[in-house]
């Protein structure tokens, strides 16, 4: 008899669909520049720019950090432009201090920052030999010669 029962399920449609597909761009990875000579304008004459120590420290330190693996060019275009901000707030230019905060956060500076652009490092897995971060022996290693005793609450219904 027709109407028993409940009406068919209607297919959920998800509303939250990207209006816009996906771009999908072939990768290349980009060596990193050098920090460029150049000349400014200081007082009317051009003078030769002379990078902060500290921000040819900071330069390496992102030739050197996992997350450069994955730069390409563009990225490296970026940072480097990055890098002028870095000099003005280490000269003393404190209201560079905000853009060069949000520059770095994407590139994944702050373990904040990694987390919201959803990045781990592979190495850990492996550095402690699935001893946890307490160093002491594994569970496997712990328990793994155990065995269920015969009329144990697994064989109880059985026979």
């Amino acid at each position: 008899m027709a109407g028993n029962g409940p009406p068919p399920k209607a297919r959920k449609v998800r509303r939250n669909a990207d209006p816009v597909a996906q771009t999908v761009l072939r990768w290349e990875r980009a060596e990193a520049p050098e920090l460029p000579e150049f000349r400014i304008e200081r007082d009317g004459e051009l003078v030769e720019f002379v990078w902060p120590e500290r921000t040819r420290e900071w330069w390496q330190m992102w030739i050197d950090s996992p997350q450069s693996d994955h730069f390409g060019s563009s990225d490296w275009q970026y940072l480097l432009d990055t890098a002028l901000i870095h000099a003005r707030l280490w000269r003393g230019e404190l209201s560079a201090a905000a853009e060069l905060r949000l520059r770095v956060a994407a590139f994944g500076a702050t373990p904040a920052d990694r987390a919201r652009l959803r990045m781990v490092f592979a190495e850990a897995d492996g550095a402690d030999q699935g001893r946890g971060s307490s160093g002491g022996p594994s569970a496997r290693e712990r328990y793994g010669n155990l065995r269920m005793m015969p009329g144990g609450k697994a064989d109880q219904g059985k026979g």
